[in-house]
């Protein structure tokens, strides 16, 4: 699969071969087309503060377990799968757990969506509409919250979800359903979405 990352095409499965070949240095390729969206799902995830600590060792694993990467399979759910892992062990073996305010903090500022020159106030609202949107999702279940991030937060298609999450498509589709329906009651401009029910 080739990624677009800074104007620059990697062709991720070229950039594998050439690792497994013997050229370890080529990884680097890798890392730089995938930690802005690695740090975006850490701190979604709620790693907050350690979100580059979890993403550099999402990338030494995925390094270490390149040898078992399928061929032909796409790099990014796979290693996004590897971060979703650390971060859930970086959350829980943590002193404490981290605040609400604190993972909000971590998601706005991992978000560069906001352009310097915006009109303060179209900044501002967009701000808390991110701070909201967090706190709602806080509110799902781990598997509601984790479908709605992977698919909407990260922009990974469907395939792509089904694939970092381990689940079926199926079973994307309908949780993801269940989950956007939630959200559509918790957040107060959310429109209600048809279809599905409401049981996990």
């Amino acid at each position: 699969m080739r990624t677009r990352e800074g104007g620059r095409i990697v062709d991720e499965a070229a950039v594998i071969a050439r690792v497994r070949a013997g050229e370890p240095e080529a990884y680097a390729e890798l890392v730089r087309a995938h930690t802005g969206i690695a740090l975006r799902a850490a701190a979604a995830l709620g790693a907050g503060a350690d979100a580059e600590d979890v993403v550099q060792q999402a990338f030494v694993k995925a390094y270490c377990a390149l040898g078992r990467f399928k061929d032909g399979a796409s790099f990014r759910p796979w290693l996004l799968s590897i971060v979703a892992n650390e971060t859930r062990n970086t959350v829980r073996t943590a002193a404490r757990q981290r605040t609400l305010a604190g993972r909000e903090a971590a998601f706005v500022e991992a978000e560069p969506l906001i352009p310097e020159s915006a009109d303060p106030a179209v900044a501002a609202l967009e701000i808390e509409r991110r701070a909201a949107l967090q706190s709602a999702l806080e509110k799902l279940s781990e598997e509601h919250r984790l479908v709605v991030t992977y698919r909407y937060l990260l922009e990974m298609d469907e395939s792509e979800t089904a694939q970092a999450l381990g689940w079926p498509r199926g079973t994307v589709k309908s949780r993801l359903n269940r989950a956007l329906r939630k959200l559509g009651r918790l957040l107060p401009d959310a429109e209600p979405r048809e279809g599905g029910d409401e049981r996990e």
